[in-house]
């Protein structure tokens, strides 16, 4: 997934501490006699997310995860007999950001490892710094082929995005019978072209024909030049691989234009912010997703019921993937059998058969999960197992 812009201010510190655990105003990065202690009995982890911005719901529900995760962990035996602490600073969903808060939390946090992003520009721009310093890293939801690609200390415990557009065009074809659909796609996000071009390959692959396709950019409001164009054309639905807080309005701007088809989509969709933007316009719609607590497995649902206790509300496909992302962490610092960057690189690699709460994952030779995906319907306001599709 994800995407914004600005530039990294003094008070990302102060940022930081609203949702992190202990974040230190050593500039330096020299650390106290204090720091020095703790270090030596604990293990620091990083979390760099969009906590605020347009997307703040992703950074926030995958923190959720992450941090139960860990509480979980602790609350046994932690990892090599320490306590593991986590750090999250915040992106704001710009990628210089993502860049900057990656170099701190290893020059100022000294973390031995990292976690994020969402977003699959985030990551990128991240990942680069974590793989340049040497510190593995993986990504709960960036599904865009490139965040691995950017060198061997890089991971991820999601799909990618050539198999969801695989999955969203076979579920048009097969499931739907759709034979015409178009295509509107945010041009200044990689993930959303990625994911377009997944799906416009696979559903033409299918015997399937895009009749147009249209762009927007992320922050957009007005998008009713886009959707009168789509209304021209014989499409039977439109595939819209974008972020929640656009594919609302869009939705919106659809019915008010009279176009009734629906919308398909990915996991950018996962939001419950989506039904309050979007509302019965985006009901009968259509998206690929990690995970369908309507179906989950026994740890699934156990997952379930202990992050709404503790949160108050259930969690998306980005929390379980947050929760399962530091998950997969602890298992690998254990099997490394000490607190090496290195080491732990490696054990990520060798990571087969673990048993997370959206299914099995596998680790393979690009550093990316072999795991299946669902399809969701929207109807009255929720997100409804529909289907799953293997690999």
């Amino acid at each position: 997934m994800r995407i914004l812009r600005r530039t990294l201010i003094s008070g990302l510190c102060a940022a930081a501490m609203a949702f992190s655990v202990g974040c230190k105003k050593n500039a330096s990065g020299g650390g106290t006699p204090g720091q020095a202690n703790a270090a030596a009995t604990e293990i620091v982890i990083g979390h760099y997310a969009s906590m605020t911005g347009s997307t703040a719901h992703f950074g926030q529900d995958t923190d959720r995860g992450i941090r139960l995760a860990i509480e979980e962990a602790n609350s046994k035996v932690g990892a090599l007999g320490k306590k593991i602490r986590v750090v999250t600073l915040d992106t704001r969903g710009d990628s210089a950001e993502a860049a900057s808060a990656v170099n701190r939390l290893i020059d100022v946090e000294k973390v031995t490892a990292l976690l994020g992003e969402v977003a699959s520009s985030l990551s990128l721009a991240g990942g680069r710094v974590a793989q340049r310093r040497k510190i593995p890293m993986i990504s709960p939801t960036s599904t865009n082929p490139k965040v691995t690609e950017v060198g061997d200390y890089i991971f991820r415990v999601c799909f990618i995005d050539p198999f969801q557009g695989k999955v969203m065009a076979t579920f048009a074809r097969q499931n739907l019978k759709l034979d015409k659909v178009a295509i509107l796609k945010d041009v200044k996000n990689d993930y959303s072209i990625g994911l377009a071009q997944a799906f416009h390959n696979s559903f033409a692959a299918l015997g399937g024909t895009i009749v147009m396709e249209q762009s927007y950019s992320q922050g957009d409001t007005d998008f009713s030049a886009q959707v009168t164009a789509i209304r021209g054309t014989a499409a039977q639905a439109i595939f819209v691989p974008g972020y929640y807080s656009e594919v609302g309005s869009i939705a919106r701007t659809a019915q008010r234009l009279g176009l009734k088809v629906p919308l398909l989509g990915g996991d950018g969709w996962d939001s419950p912010d989506l039904f309050k933007i979007g509302g019965d316009a985006i009901n009968g719609s259509y998206f690929s997703d990690h995970f369908a607590p309507d179906v989950a497995t026994d740890k699934a649902k156990q997952f379930v019921a202990t992050f709404t206790a503790k949160y108050g509300q259930a969690p998306s496909g980005l929390g379980a993937l947050g929760y399962e992302a530091a998950e997969v962490m602890v298992d690998a610092i254990q099997r490394a059998g000490k607190d090496d960057p290195t080491a732990i690189r490696d054990a990520i690699a060798q990571t087969k058969d673990f048993a997370g709460v959206t299914g099995k994952i596998t680790i393979d030779a690009q550093r990316n999960a072999q795991k299946s995906a669902v399809v969701l319907k929207v109807e009255g306001g929720k997100a409804k197992f529909e289907t799953s599709i293997a690999p």
